[in-house]
């Protein structure tokens, strides 16, 4: 048996969940969501307690038990916690701003990158100093929040695609803990 779908999941009083007609709806303080269950997989609710459950043993029925259950989890947690990912812009000149429904990217190109931001998601942007010491020298943070899992990480991952980081001078956008190994260049090799 799946070691991810054997585990249940708990939720708390304030987390409403109802399956009707093989879709699972996940109610919060934070929003709603909604899954539809793959064939063979079956939801069991009981004191706060969700438990997936499947029909038979193949490999397909494992592998959608513990699919089936991680997202369930990931659904848990976002109505009630929400989700949240960190970018840093990091560059001379380089720098983010919201302006109504889009979030505008200026990265060094020749024109500014304009991004509709997609309906569930929360994006800010804030200019805090690089160092301590310099208040002058900028860097802009992107916070994306929402309540589903996949969609904050996909969003995320197309404002960091504008413009990577490079790994001569850590140029671009980056995860919020993201390691860039810096390359020594030309200069490295005297």
């Amino acid at each position: 048996m799946s070691r991810i779908g054997r585990a249940p999941i708990k939720f708390d009083q304030d987390t409403h969940i109802e399956v009707k007609d093989n879709i699972v709806s996940v109610k919060g303080e934070l929003g709603e969501l909604q899954y539809k269950l793959m064939p063979g997989i079956t939801v069991e609710i009981s004191d706060g307690v969700l438990q997936v459950k499947r029909s038979n043993d193949s490999k397909d029925q494992k592998a959608l038990h513990g699919l089936t259950r991680a997202l369930l989890q990931n659904m848990v947690k976002g109505v009630s916690e929400g989700y949240q990912k960190n970018l840093q812009v990091i560059g001379t000149g380089y720098s983010a701003e919201r302006i109504g429904p889009w979030l505008k990217l200026s990265l060094g190109y020749s024109h500014d990158i304009i991004m509709e931001v997609p309906e569930g998601l929360t994006v800010e942007t804030e200019a805090v100093p690089r160092s301590k010491t310099s208040r002058t020298d900028l860097q802009s943070i992107i916070r994306v929040k929402g309540i589903d899992k996949q969609l904050v990480g996909e969003f995320a991952a197309e404002i960091r695609a504008c413009r990577p980081p490079e790994n001569y001078k850590g140029k671009g956008i980056r995860y919020e803990n993201e390691s860039v190994i810096i390359k020594a260049g030309k200069a490295g090799t005297k």
